[in-house]
């Protein structure tokens, strides 16, 4: 009887001390979407006291909505090319590290610095080196490159390159904490055992160091994805989705319908696409995680 009530006391402890942060994920998130969800069906400036219903009519025009088709499209190519450079990048960084004899510990801090510098630092800084007359056309002119010389972030052919250049810089530190971590629990053993045998420093890396990265790859392309769309600061800081709409990304477009244009209801169903898509990365995160386990 004793240690019943003992489980017991230790479970409600435990619970109350979920309860807040139960309270603020329910309380805020998820009462959150499903208030959207509700606003989605209407017709709402976001200020009126009262909304008239439209039921589905807001998705029915999300389809139709060609801004929110190049939306889309611009936030699939800039995903997956932050994903795949960013794990590149950090993959490299992480190799020359562990490969590295001196100036480690330099190498690791300075690739990390700019995972904690603010976006909007971030975006402020690179309007102004890449404009027509920024630094980096000064020194294109220097080198006598001025054919290479343009407006990068008003240019649309390069503005959405231009956009993942500047997130895989900023990020490319963290892809490099999680990938320095999982070498390092690479079995040294292993590795030594691969040397005895006569392996090269290529032939280790891809035999041996390669397949024990899995569980980092597949987490940090899940969470670049994630993070990918839900980039807002750096493009409105930068080019505020111009020239016209080839950096137009779907939080934008959110932000753009339902603070300037005041159709509330309609950016509400472009909200919930955005969180379906977001959904989707987190179950295949969660089933990954699972995998890793078995």
């Amino acid at each position: 009887m004793t240690v019943r009530r003992s489980d017991r006391r230790a479970r409600l402890a435990g619970l109350l001390w979920l309860l807040p942060a139960l309270i603020l994920v329910v309380g805020i998130v998820h009462v959150g979407i499903v208030y959207n969800g509700v606003i989605s069906t209407t017709d709402w400036n976001g200020i009126a006291p009262t909304w008239r219903s439209i039921g589905l009519d807001n998705y029915t025009a999300i389809i139709e909505d060609d801004v929110f088709l190049a939306a889309m499209r611009n936030t699939a190519v800039y995903a997956v090319a932050v994903t795949v450079l960013q794990l590149g990048a950090g993959l490299g960084v992480a190799v020359l590290v562990r490969t590295q004899a001196r100036g480690r510990n330099l190498l690791r801090v300075l690739i990390f610095v700019p995972v904690v510098l603010s976006p909007a630092i971030i975006g402020t800084t690179a309007r102004y080196l890449l404009d027509q007359e920024g630094a980096l056309n000064d020194v294109l002119r220097a080198v006598g490159m001025d054919g290479l010389a343009r407006p990068w972030l008003a240019d649309s052919t390069f503005a959405l390159a231009t956009l993942v250049a500047i997130t895989v810089w900023q990020y490319t530190g963290y892809s490099f904490v999680i990938y320095d971590a999982a070498i390092s629990q690479v079995d040294p053993a292993t590795l030594e055992a691969a040397q005895i045998d006569g392996a090269s420093n290529r032939r280790t890396f891809t035999a041996v160091v390669l397949p024990n990265l899995r569980g980092a790859h597949l987490v940090l392309i899940v969470l670049t994805a994630i993070s990918s769309l839900k980039t807002f600061d750096l493009v409105v800081l930068t080019t505020a989705g111009g020239p016209g709409t080839s950096t137009e990304l779907l939080t934008l477009h959110i932000y753009e319908q339902t603070i300037l244009r005041f159709h509330a209801g309609y950016g509400a169903a472009l909200s919930l696409v955005l969180v379906a898509i977001a959904l989707v990365f987190a179950v295949l995160q969660v089933r990954l995680s699972r995998l890793r386990e078995v």
